[in-house]
């Protein structure tokens, strides 16, 4: 039994070579076709490569401050002065890995259609416009002719002063579709990541103009810090306003008590009625009431005030923006070893393949039916 079962191993090895060599000697003996698909794999790559317009990359990547680190100096201070009720000092609902979020929010992509910007050429514009500028490689220009021809069509009984106006003025609540889709088109030049180890954020801009990326990309960084500052620093500004108006108030009403106190001793300096002394020991100690409850709202200004400072996120920019010197896309070299390959795999399944189905098929039709 041991050498039948050995004996059959070795058939099926043999036949399992066989089968390998006879495959090779198959692709071998048609070599010819090999090389004209591989000519036609280096044709279409080469021709893809160079349709495909040159994209440069700018890279941003920033280092935000977690927003607690002053959360202990403020509770210190209040508590020294009092105000132990001093509460929102902890950690808000921002977290860094919202960023992302952030910036594919249809406020903030608005916002970023509006930036200014220069190209290589000197040529300003802003974002909004850049963006049909871009150029596509041809094949999307076919693809793209019914809908173009529609649009045309639709065009021909459109109001072109709306037209007009919709572009001029942008309403986020109802979108036409050239600003849909100049938010789309940002959305795929815009990108930003975070890590969630160093709670780094890396900021990626790329476009076809290597000035205009950087541009771009620095402008989104600055608008993502203001939009973070301001949503860090709204509650405590809001508070902070109550309380500097609560203050001029109370100050209003301490200087009232006070002149109407000075009025009195003033009118009434020689009389030696005890009414009078009664009536005096009551303005000034509402004087006095209002000079402590304008003291207090001040103090708590003060804090307020502080608190808005700390509330402000630091970032540090651990990378700036900077005008790339090279394309980063396309990686022609890349295109062409990816077509010359797929073009030898594909050859080499319809001869190995493909060739004997296909024949077997065609004689299976030429059989006369019975």
């Amino acid at each position: 039994m041991k050498e039948q079962n050995n004996t059959q191993q070795d058939t099926s090895q043999n036949v399992n070579e066989i089968d390998l060599v006879a495959l090779f000697k198959k692709l071998f003996d048609k070599r010819k076709k090999l090389y004209k698909a591989i000519g036609i794999g280096v044709i279409i790559g080469l021709v893809i490569a160079f349709s495909l317009p040159k994209q440069y990359q700018v890279e941003v990547t920033l280092s935000p401050e977690s927003g607690t680190s002053g959360s202990g100096n403020m509770a210190g201070i209040a508590s020294m002065l009092g105000m132990g009720g001093m509460g929102g000092l902890g950690e808000d609902a921002l977290n860094v890995s919202m960023f992302p979020e952030i910036v594919k929010t249809t406020p903030f992509l608005l916002e970023m259609l509006e930036t200014p910007l220069q190209t290589k050429e000197e040529e300003t514009m802003i974002l909004y416009d850049y963006l049909d500028t871009q150029k596509r490689p041809w094949w999307s220009h076919i693809m793209g002719l019914p809908g173009q021809a529609i649009g045309g069509i639709m065009a021909l009984f459109r109001d072109k002063a709306e037209e007009t106006d919709s572009i001029q003025k942008i309403d986020p609540f109802h979108l036409t579709q050239e600003q849909s889709g100049r938010i789309g088109m940002l959305k795929g030049i815009l990108n930003a990541e975070t890590d969630s180890k160093t709670s780094m954020t890396k900021v990626s801009v790329t476009l076809q103009d290597p000035v205009a990326a950087a541009l771009v990309a620095d402008s989104a960084v600055v608008k993502l810090q203001r939009y973070i500052t301001d949503y860090r620093t709204r509650k405590a500004q809001e508070d902070y306003n109550y309380l500097t108006k609560v203050a001029k108030e109370t100050e209003q009403d301490y200087i009232k008590a006070q002149q109407r106190y000075s009025q009195f001793m003033d009118a009434n300096r020689n009389v030696n009625l005890q009414s009078m002394k009664a009536e005096g020991e009551r303005l000034q100690n509402a004087a006095m009431t209002a000079y402590q409850i304008y003291s207090q709202m001040e103090t708590q200004r003060q804090l307020a005030r502080a608190k808005v400072q700390e509330a402000k996120p630091v970032f540090a920019v651990v990378e700036p923006a900077t005008v790339p010197l090279f394309p980063s896309s396309p990686k022609k070299m890349m295109i062409l070893v990816v077509f010359v390959f797929l073009a030898v795999v594909v050859e080499s399944a319809w001869i190995l393949f493909g060739e004997d189905l296909w024949k077997s098929v065609k004689a299976e039709m030429k059989k006369p039916k019975e």
